[in-house]
């Protein structure tokens, strides 16, 4: 066991890095962008315009014009980026270290690493809800286009949690193993953020985009939505066993795998609802 791995390639997991400089005598910086940091804002650039483009189509929907508008699509990306920030954020501090809240500042150091995927996502639903309300927009129908823009900016970020050398796998003798240069004891690790990153992330889109242009899956109120959260979370149990723990287990279940059942059970309901509404027009 062992006797192949592959070094992590030299990737800095900053983009861009400006040294040190002065200003009027003031010395500032260095200051660096990094990949995580621009993963987030391609993702919701990228979900922005999907969005977009699925307010604008006629024929992917059951009625004879979108759900929703352009200018709802606007509220909407600034209400769930705010969501996927503080959602994440904190679901983090909750589910995965409650000491935080001991130091509550330590919550605002977002550049010393800690997101939660479950936290951001409610943050998203909330969102979701919200411009439902406010803006009279069917919350269904909005779910299932939300579910078809999501997974691209999913796939980036694992990728980013890739080069960070974060969220690894466990040790393993396959041939593409990886020795990570953070890992104290350098062993050889399944890259499990790029196994995410495909099936969680890039799959997952092209699943979607399948039913939505092919299967017509959005004049079924509920289908890509309850695809959406089906697949995930079913991914993401799977993956949870080639993954690296990062906290204790609970019932002998991984975090990942816990959080993730209600979001199976969630994605579903919106199956059994979707299959017991009226037929597609």
């Amino acid at each position: 066991m062992f006797d192949i791995a592959i070094p992590f390639p030299n990737i800095s997991p900053n983009a861009i890095e400006i040294s040190a400089f002065q200003i009027f005598g003031q010395g500032l910086g260095p200051f660096a962008i990094r990949w995580y940091a621009l993963a987030y804002i391609a993702g919701i650039i990228i979900a922005w315009y999907i969005l977009a483009k699925l307010s604008k189509s006629t024929k992917l929907w059951a009625t004879q014009s979108a759900p929703f508008n352009a200018e709802n699509i606007d509220d909407f990306v600034f209400y769930a980026t705010l969501g996927i920030l503080i959602g994440g954020r904190l679901g983090y501090a909750f589910l995965y270290a409650p000491q935080m809240f001991a130091e509550p500042l330590s919550i605002l150091r977002t550049w010393e690493g800690g997101m939660s995927f479950h936290g951001g996502i409610a943050g998203v639903f909330l969102a979701v809800i919200g411009v439902s309300l406010s803006k009279k927009v069917p919350l269904i129908s909005l779910a299932d286009a939300v579910a078809l823009a999501s997974p691209l900016g999913i796939g980036l970020v694992r990728v980013t949690n890739f080069i960070n050398q974060e969220l690894w796998g466990r040790a393993s003798d396959v041939p593409w193993a990886i020795i990570f240069a953070k890992d104290k004891p350098a062993l050889p690790r399944h890259p499990s953020q790029l196994y995410e990153a495909m099936c969680e992330g890039f799959l997952l889109f092209g699943v979607l985009w399948f039913a939505v242009y092919k299967l017509q899956s959005l004049k079924r109120p509920g289908l890509t939505a309850g695809l959406f959260i089906s697949l995930y979370a079913l991914a993401r149990i799977g993956l949870e066993n080639l993954r690296e723990p990062d906290a204790s287990l609970i019932l002998g279940l991984t975090r990942g795998m816990l959080y993730s059942i209600p979001l199976l059970a969630l994605g579903i309901g919106f199956l059994i609802y979707s299959l017991r509404s009226s037929k597609p027009k």
